[in-house]
């Protein structure tokens, strides 16, 4: 007797994890069959399912935050990520916002990134295509499920869902709501987007190299190392966010000032807020006092080196360990160090940092220059806080993770993160043993993709 298909919206708990990567499987050859036009209006659709949604969304936050309360006052959650699971109204509308945004951009699918004429009528071309199932293992944050349900929709992959235990009612809030979004469209698999629950359902997960493609964890640095350890599947996440603030002996104070305050204090709980601030000692004892003094009114706890804390005797000062200078707090916790030069400071970047993101602040052109070559990170900035760091505001409309890997795709993912290639060969009857027996020769002539 056969069952009865669940509908879209329905969200099956008791299903095994090998089950629904299989389904997402399925789901991702239909996706991959979509038109641009009918991926933009499913995202349309999801956005305003969110927008409808919102009181059932801040009922399940209400439940989520109610119950993580009493482990921050434990002490077994940090109010770093309490912050990070509560969602405001605004916050709910900026979801909206984010994945109608997605759905506005460029189609990365199908796009020409190569033509090569191997010879007459054989034409060889690399074309984009989705990467087929992802999988994202993420804490604390719901605000998640959007941004990378709508990128993922939009390059055409199925995407498996992994949610803190903390923001249990809130994430299947929003996929329940994502999933009846779906059902305005019956071409678009309710399987593109699936929710798992236990631990137990990520290692489970984490062994299905024949469904699932890519592994993109987000969160604390254990849940990444633990992944990166555990995954028989490509995994592309950041280990840690070390970013680092220097300040140059040609920075203008109120830049310098203004940066480092914003890439501390605005929100020190993300992977590209600034762990450590190093200052070049020629403009040291003017900076640190008024940057000290100010970073200390808003809450940040200082950790220096000796020669700041020398240098500011009047502060209360916990002095540096080495631990601190490769320690991501995610908090309002700030190290600092003086160097004697741009050389110390690049130098201790490429040493203790991630390759996330660093900055230095500076009006010598020629000191950025070899601060943005030679330090070996994912993104270099000058004159800019780090927080800037982000698939929204480098005009992703969303991303799905920050990566501070060399292969792939680094920092931000966006949509092309997502995506990889194929390559199509077109002939007439060619085949080798004229070519390998001299007899043809290859053109390789390069065609306008």
């Amino acid at each position: 007797m056969s069952q009865t298909a669940p509908s879209k919206t329905e969200v099956r708990a008791s299903e095994s994890v090998a089950a629904v990567a299989k389904r997402a499987r399925e789901a991702s050859r239909a996706l991959a069959r979509l038109s641009d036009e009918r991926r933009k209006a499913v995202l349309l659709a999801a956005a305003g399912a969110i927008e409808a949604g919102r009181a059932q969304i801040l009922e399940a936050n209400a439940l989520d935050c109610a119950a993580a309360e009493p482990s921050v006052a434990s002490g077994s959650m940090s109010a770093a990520m309490l912050k990070r699971l509560r969602l405001t109204e605004s916050g709910i509308a900026g979801m909206a916002t984010h994945v109608r945004e997605v759905a506005g951009l460029p189609d990365p699918l199908g796009r020409t990134l190569m033509a090569t004429e191997l010879d007459d009528n054989l034409t060889l071309f690399r074309e984009s295509c989705p990467l087929g199932v992802v999988g994202v293992v993420f804490e604390s944050r719901p605000d998640v499920v959007p941004q990378v349900a709508s990128l993922a929709l939009k390059s055409g992959n199925a995407l498996i869902l992994k949610g803190g235990a903390e923001a249990t009612h809130t994430n299947e809030t929003l996929v329940r709501l994502w999933r009846a979004a779906l059902e305005k469209l019956p071409e678009v698999p309710g399987d593109s987007v699936q929710l798992l629950h236990t631990r137990a359902d990520v290692l489970e997960l984490l062994s299905l190299d024949r469904d699932v493609d890519l592994i993109i964890p987000r969160g604390s640095y254990e849940l990444v190392r633990y992944i990166m350890e555990h995954s028989r599947i490509p995994v592309l996440g950041h280990g840690e966010g070390i970013c680092h603030v220097y300040v140059d002996r040609s920075a203008d104070m109120e830049k310098a000032l203004d940066i480092a305050y914003d890439a501390k204090v605005q929100y020190p709980a993300v992977c590209n807020a600034a762990e450590t601030l190093l200052v070049h000692e020629d403009i040291a004892a003017k900076f640190l006092p008024q940057a000290v003094a100010r970073l200390k009114k808003a809450g940040v706890e200082i950790r220096a080196d000796a020669k700041t804390a020398s240098l500011l005797p009047e502060e209360k000062i916990v002095r540096a360990t080495e631990d601190d200078w490769s320690t991501e707090y995610g908090d309002m916790i700030l190290a600092i160090k003086i160097v004697s030069d741009i050389d110390s400071a690049i130098d201790h970047i490429n040493r203790y940092g991630s390759r996330h993101t660093d900055a230095i602040v500076t009006e010598d052109d020629a000191a950025a220059g070899k601060f943005m070559d030679e330090v070996d990170s994912a993104g270099v900035f000058q004159n800019a806080s780090t927080r800037f760091a982000d698939g929204f505001r480098y005009g992703f409309g969303a991303e799905v993770g920050i990566s501070n890997s060399k292969l792939h795709a680094r920092g931000p993912m966006g949509l092309e993160g997502l995506t990889t290639y194929k390559y199509k060969l077109y002939g007439n009857g060619h085949t080798v043993a004229p070519y390998a027996k001299g007899e043809k020769r290859f053109k390789h002539r390069r065609l306008d993709a």
